[in-house]
């Protein structure tokens, strides 16, 4: 059962598994605009997504929040609504047209016959510091995407999350194959300080260890204001520890990798 990873921009990628096409999170709108994400807080996309992807017959999307336009912007929000079936919080199914909304550990079986056996698990995230209440920044959940026949364990996406022990417990449920981790070290200074609302390096290196995948793919690393982790820096965290450098694979927007 072949299996490929096709990042697009910022969490936003393309999983083909035998010809079903998922994609996460979309962000598809040009660089350049000022974006309110709720809360207080503002930030300006800076990367374009990646040039000539097929955006057509997309058959599930699965989208870890809907409230923040760094995961779901303007055309992400129209491709959305092609799309026929969204798997997300329960909070956007009450927004969203055909979505299922799904709670941490909740599992929905997906009946296609380019994949027996297809399912879809909402794994916890939290979207914020601790001490800051999750009504801000509302709810986020992750994925483990399961299916007869896989090598290797599992294929778990973070969601848009910081280290905590919800990540340990997925950890302990699973064997994971391949970890796709939103990454960012997502802050609004001049709200929060220096309070994280996404992991960073050092983060990616503990979830690793606690996850212990074959591959690690990072995402959503790059590409907005309010990221304050450094491309440059995350891969000089990386280069420092040659376990989960060798684990970890950099692709390119718009680059197609078998995982």
């Amino acid at each position: 059962m072949k299996t490929t990873f096709t990042p697009i921009d910022t969490a936003c990628f393309l999983l083909d598994i035998n010809g079903y096409r998922i994609m996460t999170d979309p962000t598809l709108d040009h660089a350049g605009k000022l974006y309110y994400h709720g809360s207080g807080g503002f930030s300006r996309k800076t990367s374009e997504p990646a040039p000539n992807i097929d955006l057509e017959n997309i058959d599930l999307i699965l989208l870890s929040h809907h409230q923040h336009k760094d995961n779901f912007d303007h055309k992400g929000q129209e491709l959305a609504r092609k799309t026929p079936l969204i798997l997300s919080t329960r909070a956007a199914a009450r927004a969203l047209e055909h979505t299922t909304g799904l709670v941490p550990w909740e599992t929905h079986h997906i009946h296609t016959p380019k994949v027996p056996g297809l399912k879809i698990t909402a794994t916890p995230a939290r979207h914020h510091p601790w001490w800051v209440p999750e009504f801000l920044s509302g709810k986020v959940i992750g994925f483990i995407v399961e299916y007869d026949g896989q090598q290797n364990g599992a294929l778990y996406i973070s969601g848009d999350t910081v280290y905590f022990k919800g990540i340990e417990e997925t950890g302990r449920r699973y064997k994971i194959g391949t970890a796709i981790i939103h990454l960012g070290s997502v802050q609004f200074r001049y709200l929060t300080g220096f309070g994280q609302y996404t992991m960073d390096g050092k983060d990616l290196l503990k979830a690793a260890k606690t996850l212990d995948p074959q591959k690690i793919l990072p995402v959503h690393y790059k590409g907005w204001t309010h990221f304050k982790e450094t491309e440059d820096k995350l891969k000089a965290v990386i280069e420092n520890d040659p376990i989960v450098k060798r684990k970890t694979i950099f692709v390119p927007p718009g680059t197609t990798v078998d995982i």
